[in-house]
């Protein structure tokens, strides 16, 4: 059949770019299909894989009704390869071949230059299912079990999204490509996940919904400089998966909302005025906003990495070639060339934090992360107006971009969350207020149990505004046997 809205829903792989009429690609995909579910069940949501789970299966590309929502396991799901609509005479918009043809097939000079954008943006999918497989022993509700799966599933289904370009569209070595994808696995020594912040564990809920809040959001920002690839079958790619990632963030952003609210609550109940009493708030077992703040630091420096060296010659390349451009780049208004443009780009010299300005080619990592930087603010944002008017003077702040950083112009330095920089004592001696610590740790691991009643909720955390699929509080997402 060929593309378009409607999606071929009864065969193995659902799909609407008509692998019934492509044989080579449907065979590989089909020999790939054991592999995967092999993974996923060694590596996808421990103790869950018999479970029926309400989640939503993508059915068609077309906004107005894409998906249907339906009990399912989740060794069942439908995983498919979906592409939004194409446009209709779309050209490159951007890069040396701004205004012409969008490309249908790899360009060959740009061949070994793609095939590492599809790879490192197909290892941060298996990663993340990989680093929260284990979260699902302690869901604070079957709503918040029900989320950590969808979210599973979705970041499934992009794995899937980057290998059928994979190997449509690099035949044998996009097929090793594929392979290799389930052999990395998250943390390993040996074998592990190409980007470091998906090398992480995600220990506890608190950490789940950090994760989805920034490191998915920083995916959002990659998804959405990708869909304005003129390799056209890639922007198709991401333009869809945008809208399931939009999910996730809102997993991560509601999710610490209700956190901060259900905190919030618990002190006001109490009596304490003074949020950072942690020992008084901590023995209401609900989590002390200071301890959110860390969470928020480290998560969000380990985000800052994933945007790369803040210059980067590898970058430019990608946006000259046409393969990759900004973050919303069509509604940019310049020439989209940036022979001559520059762009500020912060260093650290001399033990000083500078502004200066770069060739804007080499510094659109750093752009990229001034994007996802605005964006996170608004999150932010919202979170504060919970403690506002719970009648707290507490504040949550993002930190500085250079504050713990491992990659890029901050990497030899030490920053404060507030820009300052500090000595390697200094540092030191600051850590324990400002990233999380091993009694952090056992306090989040000692609130971490599971609630499995319908419409109940762990002490720790506040119950959504809304059900699923306008589902009543009490309804049963998640059914398990025995």
């Amino acid at each position: 059949m060929p593309d378009g809205l409607d999606v071929d829903y009864d065969g193995l792989i659902p799909n609407n770019v008509g692998l019934s009429q492509d044989a080579r690609v449907r065979r590989a995909l089909e020999t790939w299909h054991p592999g995967y579910i092999d993974w996923w069940r060694d590596m996808g949501p421990e103790g869950f894989q018999d479970a029926l789970v309400y989640l939503r299966t993508a059915v068609s590309v077309d906004p107005a009704g894409w998906a249907k929502f339906g009990f399912v396991r989740m060794p069942e799901y439908k995983w498919g390869i979906l592409l939004a609509p194409a446009v209709a005479d779309r050209t490159i918009g951007f890069g040396l071949h701004r205004g012409e043809e969008v490309w249908q097939e790899v360009p060959g000079e740009y061949r070994a230059m793609l095939r590492r954008l599809l790879v490192i943006q197909g290892d941060t999918e298996p990663a993340s299912v990989e680093q929260q497989r284990h979260l699902g022993a302690t869901a604070p509700s079957l709503y918040d079990l029900r989320n950590l799966f969808q979210v599973n599933v979705e970041e499934g289904r992009h794995l899937w999204a980057m290998v059928y370009l994979l190997q449509k569209h690099f035949g044998a070595d996009g097929r090793e490509e594929a392979e290799e994808l389930l052999r990395r696995r998250s943390g390993h020594i040996d074998t592990p996940r190409m980007l470091g912040a998906f090398n992480e564990a995600t220990p506890d809920w608190l950490s789940f919904f950090m994760f989805t809040t920034f490191t998915d959001r920083d995916g959002k920002m990659q998804l959405a400089a990708l869909a304005q690839s003129g390799f056209d079958p890639l922007s198709r790619t991401c333009r869809f998966m945008l809208t399931e990632e939009a999910h996730h963030m809102f997993v991560g952003e509601s999710g610490v909302a209700r956190v901060i609210e259900r905190t919030c609550a618990a002190m006001r109940e109490a009596g304490i005025d003074d949020a950072t009493d942690v020992a008084a708030v901590r023995r209401l077992g609900v989590i002390d906003l200071p301890l959110i703040q860390r969470k928020m630091n480290l998560h969000c420096s380990l985000t800052f990495d994933l945007f790369g060296n803040e210059i980067s010659t590898n970058a430019a390349n990608a946006f000259n070639a046409g393969l990759k451009g900004r973050y919303r780049e069509d509604r940019i208004d310049d020439d989209h060339l940036l022979a001559t443009a520059t762009y500020p780009v912060l260093r650290l010299v001399d033990g000083l934090v500078v502004r200066e300005e770069v060739p804007a080619l080499s510094s659109l990592n750093m752009r990229l992360r001034d994007d996802f930087v605005a964006d996170v603010e608004g999150s932010v944002a919202r979170w504060n107006r919970v403690i506002e008017r719970a009648g707290f003077a507490f504040r949550l702040t993002l930190p500085h971009v250079g504050f713990n950083r491992r990659i890029g112009e901050f990497a030899r330095g030490h920053l404060a969350p507030d820009g300052t920089v500090l000595t390697q004592a200094a540092w030191q001696q600051l850590m324990p207020e400002v990233l999380p610590t091993a009694q952090d740790g056992a306090y989040l691991e000692s609130l971490m149990r599971p609630e499995r009643r319908p419409g109940v909720f762990a002490g720790w955390i506040a119950p959504p505004k809304a059900g699923i699929d306008s589902k009543p509080g009490d309804f049963e997402y998640v059914r398990i046997e025995g």
